[in-house]
């Protein structure tokens, strides 16, 4: 082991620079997923025709397969069908498509466990069901998701070192790439990139459990 070679200021800026596109590539990813996830998981709520069927099939499917897969399929695949996307664009779109599926369940889970009768006063006092829903339904339910969607948005930060089978620089790549040049430099670049992940996680871990302190209040 050299941690001294490995800590290299050359070696810790392109590690910096991976590290920021797993950053860049998790934000993107969690803001989508969130959005498309809610969407998704507010329809089944609210039992939408034909829509619900086609997100019930969609989340059974993403659930049920690989990351890496979905990766693949988006990067190698499309192409084949006229749709090539670059390796940032497939990644942020692969752990998308995951995410939401995960985060649709969770949204709708969320929501499910409102008291009916918090809806039945809602709808009592002449509020209509799109109007009980967002006023009264979702904001509880948002409270209750946090821990659940915090795990997620951690999941989606891990994951998006999957990406690196699609050559994405991320910060995986980036210390694969240093520690390849020398394998004294292989246990010092893990233990970096183990800290780093888990300073962002347990950061992420952190805020949601003040978020949901301040929301219980």
């Amino acid at each position: 082991m050299d941690f001294i070679g490995a800590y290299s200021s050359n070696n810790l800026l392109y590690l910096l620079k991976g590290f920021l596109v797993t950053i860049e590539v998790s934000i993107l990813s969690i803001v989508f997923a969130f959005l498309v996830g809610t969407v998704m998981g507010v329809t089944r709520y609210a039992k939408v025709p034909v829509l619900d069927k086609m997100f019930a099939i969609y989340v059974g499917l993403i659930r049920n397969i690989p990351l890496l897969l979905v990766f693949f399929f988006i990067y190698f695949a499309l192409p084949e069908v006229g749709i090539k996307l670059s390796v940032f664009a497939s990644s942020v779109v692969g752990l998308t498509i995951y995410a939401s599926a995960m985060l649709c369940e969770i949204v709708r889970s969320g929501l499910i466990s409102i008291n009916k009768g918090q809806i039945e006063a809602a709808r009592a006092s002449g509020l209509n069901y799109v109007q009980t829903l967002w006023h009264i339904v979702l904001p509880q339910g948002l409270k209750r998701m946090i821990p659940a969607i915090v795990s997620e948005f951690t999941s989606i930060m891990k994951g998006s070192s999957l990406a690196i089978v699609i050559m994405l620089p991320e910060m995986m790549r980036a210390a694969q790439v240093i520690y390849n040049n020398d394998v004294k430099f292989v246990v010092p670049m893990l233990l970096l990139v183990t800290f780093m992940y888990f300073i962002v996680n347990f950061t992420l871990s952190m805020f949601a459990r003040r978020l949901e302190r301040r929301l219980a209040v």
